[in-house]
């Protein structure tokens, strides 16, 4: 079987390429607007934007991977979230048609249901607070409709909480480093659950869908389990790093003006900052998500959720785990 994963040059399509080239004996294409740094033989340069395009690449391609998506926080305009992510789904399943192919795996997100959520299941209402939730509700709602129409077709839907993994630069690494760092403070009480993925894992559930044989529309969250507060977070970055990390802790109050006061010096500045009143909010919010249906299908994860934070650790944050050794060594004579 030829799948072709477009947006597949980025951190969880190259996890996704190396799997499925391991584990299987299907013939993978990358459709991508870069070329993916490990595999540069398997890309073809496209853009989901670009139909024509997309139409003699999928040439040949039983079934495909969407997973290309514009999700920073601080994409402008906000017209690309809704050019890659909603008017791009529309585009993959024209050239789809085109190609007779029935079979696509879509990663939406979380971000869906909106903050301040309990634990909600693939039945909650939903409520996205931002242009990136509000694009990929639109585009889950697309697929809804063509699958209305096209009811011989597979559409395997998954809303992934927040990836992580070795070699990723994302949310996660970034809250690792500074705690790592010792520059870590705390906003709020620190006991808001934070459900994560792993990236060995939700590549392992995307294979285990491209396996489904069946028509039908089917909608997933994934994350695993249990979810740790970002209190265990902090405790468990320090245990595997050998280090005790004080937490300065401030308000959430507080520590929310500070995010508007990020946000005004962003717009003067004309730069994008690390810091925002969205990310302190999205830091303390409770983003805990039910992800029992994607467990009831029979999927087991392949590596336990400190498990995965602890190959993380270890593989991007060395040289703190070095250092402290030394540290350590030296203390004990």
């Amino acid at each position: 079987m030829k799948i072709a994963l477009i947006g597949g040059s980025g951190f969880v399509g190259t996890r996704l390429t190396d799997l499925l080239i391991h584990t299987t004996d299907h013939e993978i294409v990358i459709i991508d607007k870069v070329i993916s740094e490990k595999y540069p033989q398997l890309t073809r340069i496209g853009n989901v934007q670009d139909r024509d395009a997309l139409c003699g690449l999928l040439q040949g391609v039983h079934q495909v991977v969407l997973l290309a998506a514009e999700h920073r926080d601080d994409v402008t305009p906000v017209s690309k979230y809704y050019d890659v992510n909603v008017n791009g789904i529309e585009n993959t399943l024209y050239a789809m048609q085109a190609n007779a192919i029935t079979r696509i795996v879509f990663t939406s997100s979380v971000a869906v249901y909106g903050l301040g959520k309990e634990n909600p299941s693939e039945a909650a209402a939903v409520a996205p607070f931002n242009h990136y939730g509000k694009s990929k509700l639109q585009a889950e709602q697309v697929l809804e409709k063509w699958y209305a129409a096209h009811a011989d077709w597979n559409i395997q839907v998954i809303r992934p909480t927040v990836i992580f993994g070795e070699g990723n630069r994302g949310n996660v690494y970034n809250l690792l480093q500074q705690i790592a760092s010792g520059k870590f403070m705390m906003i709020g009480k620190g006991d808001n659950q934070k459900s994560m993925s792993y990236i060995g894992n939700i590549v392992a559930f995307i294979a285990y869908l491209i396996s489904d044989q069946c028509t039908g529309y089917s909608l997933y969250n994934y994350g695993d389990k249990p979810d740790l507060t970002t209190n265990d977070l902090v405790y468990y970055t320090g245990k595997v790093l050998g280090k005790h990390i004080p937490t300065l802790r401030i308000p959430y109050s507080l520590g929310l003006m500070g995010g508007y006061a990020f946000d005004a010096l962003a717009f003067i500045l004309r730069r994008k900052l690390a810091i925002s009143s969205v990310r302190v909010r999205k830091f303390c919010a409770v983003t805990q998500y039910d992800s029992s249906k994607a467990l009831a299908t029979g999927f087991q994860p392949p590596f336990a959720l400190q498990e995965g934070l602890r190959r993380t650790l270890e593989s991007d944050f060395s040289a703190y785990i070095k250092v402290n050794n030394q540290f350590a060594s030296y203390e004990n004579g």
